[in-house]
């Protein structure tokens, strides 16, 4: 008993020992985690260049409402490194193939962000159905003659999508006078543009009171450009070789139906994955082609 008794009490202190001195560890732990972490982390604000524009249409920042939205676009994106980064890398790759479209059509260069700020250059699909980089609904896709079924889905074909949002941008800048409108009907539609223009009586988008997707639009547009043309000003800093590049591929013209794309892949030493990464507007694992209409597939040279 007297031994049991003698166990206990060397248990209790020792116990009572090993919660003070973790305690101590754990305290000091804490501090130095603070001390070297959230302490130093500064976020500052933001000088805002005074010389902001949109296709050569200047942003009139002596309005103190265009100031603070612009401001706010900024932040956002400067401060939501992740994705800020992701989108330069994804830009490099992607660019030099809509930069010589836009050019050919007449398009100002700064419509390149107009996809960035859309899709974030991938291939997602909104709530209200619309697809591909330029993010382009169904009925406007094939308005301008792009091929749209379960089959293939030129949506997300980078090259002929780029032609459909250059002729819906160049008819929307003859139709409401500025490539600054142009921008916000792509947004909101023309119908819809036009119905705020009347209401309110005004030819400015800064001037519009509009809903808040179209209130952003713009101002996300001139950020992610002002940002992306000068990134270390902003606090991303980055090697030429972090960024990603664009793949060399051949154009392999196909004019029947291919019944199983799975082995036509193979037969280039390629997976289907890779195939599919590359070719993004076929949508099933065959292609049907009855008509014996040209396409073009892309396979990697590497």
């Amino acid at each position: 008993m007297k031994f049991l008794k003698k166990t206990t009490g060397i248990f209790l202190l020792l116990l009572i020992a090993y919660m003070f001195i973790f305690s101590k560890d754990s305290s000091q732990l804490h501090n130095d985690d603070f001390s070297g972490g959230v302490k130093d982390y500064k976020i500052y604000a933001l000088t805002i260049p005074q010389n902001l524009d949109f296709c050569g249409e200047p942003v009139p920042l002596e309005d103190s409402d265009v100031y603070e939205r612009i401001d706010r676009e900024l932040l956002v994106n400067t401060y939501w490194q992740s994705n800020g980064l992701l989108l330069l890398k994804r830009a490099n790759r992607f660019f030099p193939i809509i930069e010589p479209i836009l050019k050919s059509n007449g398009v100002p260069d700064d419509f390149k962000y107009l996809a960035l700020i859309e899709s974030g250059f991938m291939n997602v699909v909104s709530p209200a159905g619309a697809r591909g980089f330029w993010q382009l609904m169904k009925s406007t896709a094939k308005e301008n003659g792009l091929e749209v079924n379960e089959n293939v889905d030129e949506r997300y074909h980078i090259e002929k999508a780029t032609q459909v949002a250059c002729k819906f941008l160049i008819d929307s800048k003859e139709r409401f006078g500025s490539w600054t409108l142009a921008a916000a009907s792509y947004n909101m539609g023309k119908t819809g543009l036009e119905k705020r223009l009347n209401q309110q009586d005004s030819d400015n988008y800064y001037d519009l009171l509009l809903n808040e997707e179209t209130a952003r639009y713009l101002f996300r547009i001139i950020a992610i450009k002002e940002i992306l043309n000068s990134p270390k000003d902003y606090g991303f800093n980055y090697e030429p070789s972090d960024l990603y590049s664009l793949e060399v591929c051949r154009d392999v013209l196909i004019d029947s139906a291919v019944i199983d794309l799975v082995g036509f892949a193979k037969s280039y030493n390629i997976s289907y994955k890779t195939f599919k990464r590359h070719n993004p507007w076929l949508r099933e694992r065959h292609l049907k082609n009855a008509s014996r209409k040209k396409y073009v597939f892309k396979i990697p040279e590497n």
